[in-house]
């Protein structure tokens, strides 16, 4: 974890790639932590992720007064982390998964499209290019996994609302951390720990506990707490402050991909013609996208 002042452009969008990479795993190890219901889940592994960066906080110059950030800043923390989570649990309780999933992965598209409203941004052609390839690959590789439903079902409504709602927390949070320039990535910290109680006081309200039932279980959910849900947040921190959104919007399609094909390294998904598809259209798309960075 590193505070985002004095990284170079190429240097942050790199570190936002690192982010991209671990969400990879995120179902991965997300399956192989058993029957843990989603918000005690989201608790235990905030709960770490934040504490591991506090830890490094209070080792640093300012030390746990980096925390010590305005109101406004720990909303739009708070409004990122644990609202884009809540939006998301809810969404696959009312809605089915397929579905869910893609309307959620309007994000990566999303932050393309409002990387724009920025100061000293401007969406070139390629950067849309790649982020529509990137969409049509992960249309593909949904369908394929799980089929979407046939017709709307009215009762499904309240789910596909949460579901746009993840994508528009999500892009929206994103994309105005560029206007917090000032504040340290040291106190996504906070947010951390924030969310792990907000997700802690919705377990009690709405779940059941479950505990991890052996080590390779807890295991899954201490590499969860530390890199998916833990060190990625502070990496992409860093990307979207001082990376290059749009290219980081683009290859956020990856995720998707980089999850599946995880899944089907350690048995748990089935390789398919469609995977192999969706994989070309997404790198395709990520490849535009970055062609200033590659040029540079």
């Amino acid at each position: 974890m590193s505070s985002s002042a004095g990284i170079s452009s190429r240097s942050a969008t790199l570190l936002g790639f690192g982010a991209i990479g671990l969400w990879g795993l995120l179902a991965l190890f997300t399956a192989a932590s058993g029957q843990i219901p989603p918000f005690q889940l989201t608790a235990m592994t905030f709960a770490l992720g934040g504490s591991v960066g506090l830890a490094v906080v209070a080792t640093r110059p300012g030390g746990l007064r980096l925390l010590a950030q305005p109101p406004i800043v720990w909303l739009h923390g708070l409004a990122g982390l644990f609202g884009y989570h809540a939006l998301y649990f809810t969404a696959l309780r009312y809605a089915p998964a397929a579905e869910a999933n893609l309307l959620n992965y309007l994000w990566p598209l999303l932050i393309v499209v409002f990387s724009a409203l920025l100061p000293g941004q401007r969406l070139k052609p390629h950067h849309i290019l790649g982020a529509l390839l990137g969409l049509a690959g992960t249309v593909l590789l949904i369908a394929g996994r799980g089929g979407l439903g046939g017709g709307f079902d009215p009762a499904h409504l309240p789910g596909y609302v949460a579901a746009v709602g993840c994508a528009l927390f999500w892009s929206v949070y994103s994309v105005t951390a560029r206007l917090l320039p000032g504040v340290p990535t040291e106190a996504v910290a906070g947010f951390c720990l924030g969310t792990a109680l907000l997700a802690f006081l919705c377990h009690l309200a709405l779940e059941t506990s479950v505990w991890p039932a052996g080590a390779m279980e807890w295991a899954a959910v201490v590499t969860l707490g530390l890199g998916p849900v833990g060190a990625a947040f502070y990496l992409w921190d860093n990307g979207m402050k001082r990376g290059d959104i749009q290219i980081l919007g683009a290859a956020s399609y990856a995720a998707p991909v980089l999850s599946t094909l995880a899944l089907v390294a350690f048995g748990f998904a089935q390789p398919s013609l469609v995977l192999a598809v969706s994989v070309a259209l997404i790198v395709a798309g990520s490849v535009i996208a970055a062609r200033d960075l590659i040029r540079r």
